[in-house]
């Protein structure tokens, strides 16, 4: 912190005010003067938190319609000098640089305007953050003396930290990596915004964490799910109603559940063992599509994953409830847009241990998001696998004997199947299937 007899000085700077205030008045009770900007300054004077303004610091005034704001001599001087440097303290001194030893700053919302429907080129130029993320890298650099906040849920933590003075290094420097991962994610935000290339030179995978799981693929792997950015994850609004919580391979079933009954707009039924549909079946309602799903290969659906992508009702639940009477077999994990009471507690009965899982609206698949296979040191990217109705238009009969009308829409949805296996398959379609 501040050499001996010198004022302790606070920058802070927030697009988000979430709880700014309450960490400022923290800030301003232990002795440090708070410098700020525009809004953020605003917002605290009406708090009665007292403020130096950023332009009393720089000389000069907030300019171009507030490009031009902290990025000074001055502020980054304030955050960068190495106070255990005597030559680095005496040229401060020398230069009348104020000590910045607390930096607070989260960043214009980029990734937030680019999702707006209709957001313009400029708009989204306009929330490219250019001072905010300077500040940032500073004192994240010279964290050693600058403690470095950009999220407001660390704001509680971080209070309570600095009233017990028990602030110590590892803190500094866990900070500091979590500031670095930040502006990594926002700049990759801006760079994939950017560019027109799908494959580009140079990549960054950039996504926020949603939760942690029970484990890896194994029992003694640690692992947590993350989403990337405006990719429309059906996981984000994954909600556990009971039973186990999910591990690496749960998650991994759900989402090759997900990807196949997405295909359809009839109520539609996935059974999914190791990553692969061992039945898939569409019906007039979810009880048929299910019980067609079952039926189609009941040994390999024991211990299985089922995916709905309506909602579940009571006559649905009883199909599983079924399997389990007749075949003595169980399934791990059900997952489903929403459920209805009943059937939530009659699938309750059936295996405490049972994993119930709603994921809401099934959302539109981003067809801009690259898929990722990872190998051993790196990773493939690709383009995204949608779209495969356009290949019936390349279709041609070559035998002599013609397929009807009927046996044509039968083959379409075999080909929607058979792009949902992961392996070498044969696909045996009802001929009674009604499309």
């Amino acid at each position: 912190m501040a050499g001996k007899n010198n004022q302790k000085y606070a920058l802070i700077s927030v697009f988000d005010k979430t709880g700014i205030a309450d960490l400022a008045k923290t800030i301003q009770n232990l002795g440090y003067k708070i410098i700020s900007t525009g809004g953020t300054a605003k917002i605290l004077k009406e708090k009665s938190i007292e403020v130096i303004p950023v332009e009393q610091i720089t000389g000069n005034p907030e300019s171009f319609d507030g490009r031009m704001k902290t990025i000074s001599f001055q502020i980054e001087s304030g955050i960068l000098f190495d106070r255990s440097d005597s030559s680095h303290v005496k040229q401060a001194k020398e230069l009348n640089i104020k000590p910045i030893d607390i930096v607070i700053c989260n960043l214009y919302p980029f990734e937030q305007t680019i999702k707006r429907p209709g957001a313009t080129l400029n708009e989204a130029i306009e929330n490219i953050d250019v001072g905010g993320p300077t500040m940032i890298r500073a004192a994240a650099k010279n964290f050693k003396n600058v403690l470095i906040v950009v999220d407001p849920k660390d704001y509680k933590k971080i209070e309570d930290k600095l009233k017990k003075n028990k602030i110590d290094q590892k803190f500094h420097q866990d900070l500091a990596g979590k500031a670095f991962y930040h502006l990594s994610f926002y700049d990759s935000q801006i760079g994939k915004f950017f560019s027109k290339d799908i494959f580009p030179q140079e990549f960054t995978i950039s996504a926020k964490r949603i939760k942690d799981l029970r484990y890896g693929e194994n029992p003694h792997q640690k692992a947590s799910l993350y989403a990337m950015p405006n990719s429309s994850s059906i996981f984000e609004s994954l909600k556990k109603l009971w039973g186990r919580e999910l591990s690496l391979v749960n998650v991994i079933d759900i989402n090759a559940g997900i990807e196949s009954v997405r295909l359809f707009k009839k109520p539609a039924a996935v059974v999914i063992k190791h990553a692969n549909p061992c039945g898939i079946a569409l019906g007039d309602n979810p009880s048929e599509a299910l019980k067609r799903a079952i039926e189609a290969d009941p040994e390999s659906a024991f211990g299985g994953i089922i995916v709905l992508n309506k909602k579940m009702n009571l006559a649905t639940t009883r199909i599983i409830g079924d399997f389990k009477d007749e075949r003595k077999s169980n399934i791990d994990i059900v997952a489903m847009p929403s459920i209805k009471k009943d059937a939530l507690e009659y699938l309750k009965s059936i295996r405490k241990s049972m994993g119930i899982y709603t994921f809401g609206k099934l959302k539109t698949q981003n067809r801009k998001l690259e898929n990722i296979k990872f190998v051993d040191g790196g990773f493939i990217s690709q383009t995204p696998d949608i779209g495969i109705e356009k290949s019936f238009r390349e279709w041609k009969v070559v035998t002599k004997l013609k397929p009807t009308k009927k046996q044509i829409e039968l083959a379409k949805m075999g080909w929607f199947f058979i792009s949902r296996i992961k392996s070498n398959a044969v696909i045996i379609i009802d001929k009674n299937l009604i499309i």
